[in-house]
Order: C-alpha cells, then sequence, then structure tokens
C-alpha cells in the first residue's frame, strides 16, 4: 500500500482520510507488536524530531518523545519553552523556522488555537498538532478511536457520550468529527451544562452527515444506552473568571455508584489528567475503565506509527 502520509502535516483530523486512517491503525498494531517483542528498533536513526511545547504537557510530550526514542530517532525537547529565546520574545514564526533547520518534523503544542498550522505557512518541514487551545487534539482523537475499535471491534451501531467541557475540551472536538468521518450509524451523545456546550460549527458539521445527536446536561439520561463513556475535565486554564470555573468543575462525577445503570460491556475513556475528581479513583479498578491502561499505550504506538509514516517513505 502506498505511503500517503509521508511528508504530511497533521494538523487535524480532518487532513486525513479514511484510508490513510487505515494506514495508521495497520503501522500502530505493528508498533505494538515491535514495543511488546523488542522494545522498538533504528528505523529513525537519520531523523530528527523537536517537540515544541509552548504550553507545557506530560503525557503528550512524553509520548512523543518516548515515540521517536523508541524507533532510534533523535530529539529536541523543549516543554513550556522556558530558557529559550521565545521568553526573550523571539516570534512564532521565526521559531518555527529555526528549528525547522534541525529537525524533520515539529510537534507543536500551543495554549492559541491555530498556531500549528499557522507554522505550515512558514515551513516546510511536516507539521504535527500536539493540541492548540480550545482547537483540536488529532493525535488523541486518533489513538482513542483506535481504543474503541479495539475494545468493542466496530464504530457502527455504537452509542459515544462525550461528558464535561465540551467547549473547550480539543479532544472532544477532534473525537466527534473523527467519528462521523468514518461511520454514519453512531450515536453520539452531547452531555454539559449550557456553558461548556460542543461549539455550534462541530455539532453543524455532525448534523451534515445525518448522525444522531443528542444534547442533554444530564447524564443519567444516557449512560444506561453509552457504549463508549468518554469523560474530560473542565479546563480551568481556559477560564477568564475563576468563580465560573469552581461552579462548574465538578458538574460531573463519575463513581461506582452512577455506574450502576452503565451496560456490563461498554469502555470509560478520559484524555487524562483528571484534575477535579470527574472520575473518582474507585473507578480506576474498574474492568470498563481504560484511561490508565489500554488509552494511554495506544497513545504511544500511534504516535510511534505517525512518525514512521511521516517520516519514512
Amino acid at each position: 500500500m502506498i505511503n500517503t502520509i509521508f511528508g504530511k502535516s497533521l494538523i487535524s483530523v480532518l487532513d486525513i482520510t479514511p484510508a490513510e486512517i487505515k494506514i495508521i491503525f495497520d503501522r500502530t498494531s505493528q508498533m505494538r507488536q515491535l514495543v511488546t517483542t523488542k522494545g522498538g528498533d533504528d528505523r529513525l536513526s537519520h531523523r530528527i524530531m523537536a517537540a515544541l511545547f509552548y504550553e507545557p504537557s506530560t503525557r503528550t510530550f512524553s509520548s512523543f518523545i518516548s515515540a521517536m526514542q523508541r524507533l532510534g530517532g533523535g530529539i529536541i525537547p523543549l516543554n513550556g519553552m522556558k530558557n529559550t529565546s521565545v521568553e526573550k520574545g523571539e516570534s512564532f514564526h521565526h521559531t518555527v523556522q529555526v528549528f525547522s533547520r534541525y529537525a524533520d518534523c515539529l510537534v507543536i503544542r500551543h495554549s492559541e488555537a491555530g498556531l500549528p498550522k499557522l507554522a505550515t505557512n512558514y515551513i516546510t518541514r511536516p507539521v504535527i498538532n500536539a493540541g492548540d487551545g480550545f482547537g483540536e487534539h488529532p493525535t488523541q482523537a486518533l489513538f482513542d478511536l483506535y481504543t474503541i475499535i479495539e475494545k468493542l471491534g466496530h464504530l457502527d451501531g455504537l452509542t459515544i457520550t462525550l461528558v464535561g467541557d465540551l467547549k473547550f475540551g480539543r479532544t472532544v472536538h477532534s473525537l466527534s468529527q473523527l467519528l462521523v468521518g468514518l461511520s454514519t450509524q453512531v450515536v453520539i451523545n452531547l452531555v454539559a451544562p449550557t456553558q461548556l456546550r460542543m461549539p455550534a460549527d462541530i455539532i453543524e458539521n455532525i448534523q451534515k452527515r445525518n448522525i444522531k445527536i443528542l444534547e442533554t446536561s444530564n447524564l443519567d439520561e444516557v449512560l444506561a444506552q453509552t457504549d463508549v463513556l468518554y469523560v474530560t475535565r473542565v479546563q480551568k486554564e481556559r477560564f477568564d473568571n475563576i468563580s465560573e470555573y469552581e461552579k462548574l468543575k465538578s458538574y460531573y462525577i463519575v463513581d461506582k455508584k452512577k455506574l450502576k445503570t452503565a451496560k456490563k460491556k461498554m469502555i470509560i475513556m478520559h484524555p487524562l489528567p483528571i484534575a477535579a475528581g470527574e472520575i473518582q479513583n474507585e473507578v480506576d479498578s474498574d474492568p470498563r475503565s481504560v484511561y490508565l491502561n489500554s488509552q494511554l499505550s495506544n497513545g504511544l504506538y500511534l504516535r510511534m506509527a505517525l512518525l514512521d509514516l511521516i517520516l519514512n517513505r
């Protein structure tokens, strides 16, 4: 199969076709096997990845670093951009041009939506969006989707419930659009208080595909029918008014009692971190929870797959 992803940037889930998703998922499965049996190899020993994280990160940053190192590649790791010329006032477009001279691809996280896309206007190196403000998080959405299919076997007919901060949550922005691009037979429940509802343009894109969609603020209304419960934290860093955050941060709490009405065969997901107790610790050991095991591991394997496909013809 021809690798149409070679040299390509990944800014949005809308940048990739269903055929390319299949290529990525096939390579992800290969990477899982590689890590399980050998730990990695040196196929990217001739490549360097620059991780430019203007917004600090734990999991995304670490998994990209680990992914590149497991494939033998070099890294330029900048998490938070402290002690760089950015602190001296260097512009974004100068910074990305500088690092494009040192690295073969740039992985960029930024607090401002649209900045990774802007980088592609200044450089010819491939850019991977590692999260841009309240915009998108395409790699997270890809391994979330991979996990759903791995655990439940299919998409068609599933009811997927997205809960919490759907306004600022870039993971759900990407995941919802990725889901409807692959199946017209999913049901999507959007569960959020009015202040944190999914942006209207994303809802409109979903509705254009004739997907069954339900908006509600009541999780109990939809939990019993749910196959995938995807919980997000309320993002304190996106609020100008801290009192508004305090009112909303614990709007939804998933605990053992809440899950009594849920299906025995379903999965509970979270992009992490769990910051305000939106999923109680007691749920971590529930066999339906995947956010601390396969969802995390698949993030590493998928990012290895992406780097391999983008940097190796």
